[in-house]
């Protein structure tokens, strides 16, 4: 199925965004050379999309059709290793691009899964998965728990903004303007929910007579 134009262009935004916030992202965490920034860059800008392709049955890939894929993913990840310096002044950038891409790429999953006739559910959660697939990835390479995984108030606004291009697609209006308003929707709600320290409940945890967390029935009995 040919990608259309306007889902392609929102797919590359995406890619750049990811790639140079992996690369950031590694750089900040570890010391890594040119090819370790490279590659979790273009990993997180390209692992998600990768998933969904091989999940809906598209195949190869986007990725391994296109080139400019990997060449936008590989700028992202260039541009954050030799202004890695520069860039760690404003540790802020690495949250926004980080949502840009997740906002971007919860638009494009769940598009082409609507694309290829998979229906509202499938098509949300698609979408959820192209936005956090690379991340989680690049968060397994660095030995560190995925934010997904967390009780970050992550996957919550790819699910909107999933959420929102379903919809816009069933009311038969979706386009350039509802893609944007529907990226706009999870840009939003994901810097409302870092402002305002929102996090999706997790399970309460007991506490002992000294006021510590007690360990969970089980540990250290080995």
């Amino acid at each position: 199925m040919t990608q259309t134009p306007l889902l392609l262009a929102l797919d590359l935004t995406g890619t750049f965004a990811f790639g140079l916030n992996g690369a950031l992202t590694a750089v900040r965490a570890v010391r890594l050379d040119l090819v370790g920034v490279l590659t979790l860059g273009i990993v997180t800008a390209l692992g998600g999309g990768i998933v969904r392709d091989v999940l809906i049955g598209s195949l190869p890939p986007a990725t391994f059709n296109a080139i400019s894929y990997l060449g936008v993913a590989a700028a992202g990840a260039l541009l954050a290793f030799f202004l890695s310096l520069p860039l760690e002044r404003f540790a802020a950038l690495i949250t926004i691009f980080d949502a840009v891409g997740l906002s971007v790429f919860c638009v494009t999953g769940a598009s082409k899964a609507l694309e290829f006739g998979l229906d509202g559910v499938q098509a949300v959660l698609l979408g959820a998965i192209t936005a956090v697939g690379g991340g989680t990835i690049r968060d397994v390479l660095l030995r560190r728990v995925p934010t997904v995984l967390s009780s970050d108030f992550y996957v919550v606004p790819a699910m909107v903004g999933g959420a929102v291009t379903v919809l816009a697609e069933r009311m038969g209006v979706y386009g350039l303007a509802s893609a944007l308003v529907a990226a706009a929707v999870c840009f939003v709600i994901r810097m409302l929910g870092l402002r305002f320290g929102l996090y999706v409940p997790s399970t309460p945890r007991r506490t002992s007579r000294r006021g510590g967390e007690a360990s969970s029935p089980g540990a250290g009995n080995e």
